[in-house]
């Protein structure tokens, strides 16, 4: 039996989602934007999916949806799109496309960037990124749920405050990692909040920007004009039908997963050898992420070893794995050393995760870690 807990970096397709949606692939493959009637019908279908989906976490008089290609997408489309003048705000635990995507803006050297530093528990240093913004501060970006460690942060509460030092900051969130995971509405304070399908049972090259309705927001993608001329490019009908449907699934169950899941973390944990892995996750954040540190051991080592047995767990954040240093960034941000840093594995689950795989996974860790240990010594 293969155990897979890598779903922060991405999950299984909902396969009654997939088929509910197939139709959109096979039957209704047409061109949303074509004038012929059946191409037409497609807006109609795009307006539900855009609607079932935003209604879950915002009031659709004042937020609206538009499509992207991905979670990264969406986020650079916010930050390229707002960070252009005076100073540009972010946290040290932050996504590499948000991160990458400041380090392109100082590079360009139109916007100074301001890093604010993280707590022990993952989540940003809230009266230090406040300490950050001043007249000049045009665009702050705060993620909701740390990819790495799993710290939540309250951008609600954090995007109030922010407005009320500088009312004219544009905020945004990264939400990937919070969207049908975690009971939450967004703030009139945020502008714009970030989201992918692949993450909660859709498929990728679908995601989402959700932007407040007042926002002028400029095209991103230039070219045909679609998404009311928000982001061209001819939109994956069936790729959105799949997301609704995933993502419909996934609210529907929210409540459940949520408490099932913290159950599983605690019990994951509390099974571990105490000699080998020590926690890096805090108790309060998603019940999706447990992350663990073989202190003394390399992570990457373990994750071969751990996937050579029917494990698949992951070290970090995915979208990371080309960096050129081998030690998180976001572990490093919250105040442990490199030795801590370089034994990261990162456990994260979906609705699919059962406690028999728990129980299997425990053993197999404490297996492995004990060998690789022997193996040091």
């Amino acid at each position: 039996m293969m155990i897979y807990l890598d779903n922060a970096a991405t999950t299984k397709p909902s396969e009654a989602a997939f088929r509910k949606a197939e139709s959109f692939a096979m039957e209704q493959f047409y061109n949303p934007s074509a004038l012929y009637k059946e191409g037409y019908a497609l807006q109609s279908e795009l307006k539900k999916a855009r609607s079932a989906l935003l209604c879950k976490v915002a009031d659709e008089n004042a937020f609206e949806w538009v499509f992207t290609s991905c979670g990264t997408e969406a986020d650079n489309q916010a930050i390229f799109s707002f960070a252009k003048r005076g100073n540009a705000v972010t946290t040290a635990g932050e996504h590499s496309a948000v991160l990458a995507a400041f380090a392109e803006l100082k590079n360009r050297g139109v916007v100074q960037t301001r890093i604010a530093p993280l707590q022990k528990d993952g989540r940003v240093d809230v009266e230090k990124l406040l300490e950050l913004i001043d007249e000049k501060t045009s665009f702050v970006s705060v993620m909701h749920v740390n990819n790495e460690i799993g710290a939540i942060n309250d951008v609600n509460a954090i995007a109030k405050k922010v407005k009320a030092k500088n009312p004219r900051v544009i905020f945004h969130s990264d939400g990937v990692q919070a969207y049908g995971k975690i009971p939450f509405k967004l703030c009139k304070e945020i502008d714009l909040y970030s989201v992918s399908a692949h993450k909660i049972g859709g498929l990728k090259g679908v995601g989402g920007l959700i932007k407040r309705k007042s926002l002028v927001l400029p095209p991103y993608l230039i070219g045909g004009g679609q998404e009311s001329g928000k982001r061209s490019g001819t939109e994956n009908v069936f790729g959105i039908k799949q997301f609704q449907y995933a993502a419909e699934e996934k609210f529907a169950a929210l409540k459940e997963d949520y408490q099932r899941l913290s159950i599983y973390r605690e019990k994951l944990w509390q099974g571990l050898d105490k000699e080998i892995f020590v926690r890096l996750s805090g108790l309060d954040g998603t019940p999706y992420i447990l992350s663990v540190s073989a202190v003394g051991l390399r992570g990457e080592v373990l994750l071969h070893m751990l996937d050579d047995k029917g494990l698949i767990v992951g070290t970090g954040s995915a979208c990371s794995s080309n960096a050129k240093t081998r030690y998180s960034k976001v572990v490093l941000a919250c105040g442990y050393d490199e030795k801590t840093a370089d034994g990261v594995l990162r456990l994260s689950f979906s609705s699919l995760t059962t406690e028999e795989e728990i129980d299997k996974a425990v053993e197999i860790l404490n297996e492995t870690g004990r060998e690789l240990k022997r193996r040091m010594q």
